[in-house]
Order: C-alpha cells, then structure tokens, then sequence
C-alpha cells in the first residue's frame, strides 16, 4: 500500500495501516485490518463498544503489541522516537495529576513538549490550550477535584499543548454535556483547517456528521471507509445510526 489515499477528495495519507493483527487473551480482536487516515482532516473511527477502536488508536501510538502488520504514522513507524512530539493523544480515562491544578498539569506537559522553548511561551501555551477547552474557570482546581468530563478536557488540553500534527482521540466528547460536545467538534475543524489530522473515536453515531470522513468498525474489521453524505447515500438511510445497522445486516456480522 502507498503512503497516498487516492481516493476523490483525500489528500496525503497521515496514518497508513496495513494488514494489521493484534490478539488480546487469545482472541483476534484486529484479524487483518488495512486503512488510511487523509492528512489534514478530522476522521471518525465509529463502531460499538468491543469493536476494537481503542486497540487500533493504541497500534497508531505505537503502545499495543503487534502480532503482524504494519502501522505507519507521517511516514515513520507508529511509535517512533521521532513521533513522540508529532503526534498527541487522550486515553478513554484522564490521563492526569491529581494533586495538580488543571494549570500546572497543562503546564508541565507543555514543559515536557517544549523542546527549547522559553518559559513565557510554555505559560502562553498553557493558558491557550485551557481557553480552547473551555477550563479557564478551573484553572486553579486541583484535577482530582474535577468532573470525569473536566477531566477528559485536562487530557486533552494536555495533548494539544506540544501542537501536534497528528492527535489521536479516544472517545473525547464521553460524558460531555451537548454544548461542549458541540464546541470541542468545532475544535477539531479548526484544527483541521489549520492542517492538523485528527482521528477521533467515538460509540456515538450521531458524531458521524461532524467528520471529514468515517472509519466504521465491527468486531475488528472495517465495514466502511467513507464521507458522512456518501455513507446515507449508499446504505439509503436517514441517520448514521440506521446507514451502521445496514451495513451490519449486509455484512453478516
């Protein structure tokens, strides 16, 4: 497989998955997976819970063991040295210091991910990334005495502090209220816009519309590689909800 999506529309593939094959307790949860992720572009991993979305965000970070396959991310192999700034992510569960404030556990990523930056722009940083998430008020809490939805912000507002250009979400909008679920996609489109690639797994099928293009799993095989319009075109369905139940039906699993 080239490292190019030459589908219409698509431009340069960010993440290139080839054959992939994870087992966990015995079971083949990814038994031959082959995709790609378009630079530039917010792309929805979409499937039920089991399904193994978080697995594969796991192989594209380079932390699950492989048991065949390849995974490449901006052209180097998933987990490389060199992808450690490239390429940020939030895990289900924050990801955080509890006894820190939501300000210094940003801060001290950003110092992590400062890579010679002075410390006037990691505090600029920092408080940038927290007005982006919508945490300004909680600045000076303690994370451990936040919602698990503040939570997941912290995590996030972690991930974009080093200003990756791949950020690998898993499930991020879980236990948000509609309106921040609503600011946090316009978020990622501008961040995309900016020509960030985001790939953003979700159990929630109404986020579907709020993607450049969707990545539809089952039971570790990918059902669908399409846009949102082309994917209620093809399945004649009036939500994503129904077009997934179709394509289960068709699939026979």
């Amino acid at each position: 497989m080239t490292t190019d999506d030459d589908r219409p529309g698509a431009g340069p593939a960010a993440i290139v998955v080839s054959g992939l094959h994870v087992v966990r307790g015995g079971r083949d949860v990814l038994p031959d997976l082959t995709l790609s992720v378009p630079a530039g572009q917010v792309v929805g991993l979409l499937g039920p819970s089991g399904s193994g979305k978080s697995t594969l965000l796991r192989a594209v970070v380079g932390v699950q063991v492989v048991a065949g396959g390849t995974v490449t991310v901006l052209g180097q192999p998933a987990g490389s040295p060199g992808l450690r700034r490239r390429v940020g992510y939030v895990t289900q569960a924050g990801s955080v210091y509890d006894d820190l404030t939501v300000r210094d556990n940003v801060r001290y990523f950003a110092g992590l991910l400062a890579a010679g930056r002075g410390h006037r722009d990691v505090v600029a940083a920092a408080d940038r990334v927290i007005g982006a998430v919508d945490l300004t008020d909680h600045a000076d809490v303690l994370a451990g005495a936040l919602s698990g939805g503040e939570r997941s912000r912290v995590s996030l507002a972690c991930a974009l502090v080093g200003d990756p250009e791949v950020l690998v979400l898993d499930e991020p909008t879980v236990g948000l209220d509609p309106v921040l679920r609503r600011d946090l996609w316009a978020l990622f489109a501008g961040l995309a816009r900016d020509g960030r690639t985001l790939l953003v797994s979700s159990h929630v099928m109404d986020e579907a519309t709020r993607c450049d293009r969707l990545l539809l799993l089952r039971e570790g095989r990918l059902l669908a590689d399409t846009t949102p319009g082309q994917l209620l075109a093809d399945t004649g369905a009036a939500d994503a909800d129904q077009a997934f139940l179709r394509l289960v039906d068709g699939a026979g699993v």
